[in-house]
């Protein structure tokens, strides 16, 4: 398995993000401990075709399969699934591997993209900026870990919601003035 990737524009961009919005705004009131602790791998994959990032996905769940001091695992996509339907496409391939592979009830995905937009969202509706993010990306989160966290955080149901109204507040031209700024902080060579 190709050694993890520690640096590039896109992880540093990654960071950043998690650092200003995620964990700013609350927007996952988990991260903040995963990212402190430095327990998430940030996995720089330069895939453009599904074959291949299905490949790295199966890798990289076997990684953390095998690294329990590892909490979870960002796959970012510095050149593939640029477009939002494509970028589904894989989504929707990734999820039945999970299950045909066997990981099923161990991980679930989590999906952010440049463009993401919510059915029935406008595409600039301020909403879709909690799953906004500087790369197409998956994340990879432990179920049982999930669960944990879910059993002692109050009202979890109502994080989507709040996160939501969170975003309406601060406006669209916020997070994409954001993510401009991390754009230009970290240019992809």
């Amino acid at each position: 398995m190709k050694e993890i990737q520690q640096t590039s524009a896109e992880i540093e961009a990654t960071k950043q993000w998690i650092s200003e919005i995620i964990i700013d705004l609350n927007f996952c009131p988990f991260a903040k401990k995963e990212f402190v602790n430095n327990t998430i791998c940030y996995y720089k994959s330069e895939a453009e075709q599904v074959k291949p990032a299905l490949h790295e996905l199966i890798e990289q769940c076997q990684y953390l399969q095998n690294n329990a001091e590892v909490e979870t695992t960002l796959i970012i996509f510095s050149e593939g699934f640029r477009g939002f339907d494509r970028y589904l496409d894989l989504v929707d391939y990734a999820n039945d591997l999970l299950v045909d592979s066997g990981f099923e009830g161990i991980f679930q995905l989590a999906t952010m993209h440049p463009e993401y937009c919510f059915t029935d969202d406008d595409f600039d509706a301020a909403t879709n900026f909690t799953n906004r993010s500087p790369y197409p990306m998956l994340h990879i989160i432990r179920e049982a870990s999930m669960e944990r966290v879910l059993s002692v955080y109050k009202n979890p149901e109502e994080i989507p919601e709040n996160n939501m109204k969170l975003a309406e507040q601060k406006g669209s031209e916020y997070f994409q003035a954001v993510l401009t700024k991390i754009h230009q902080h970290h240019p992809q060579k």
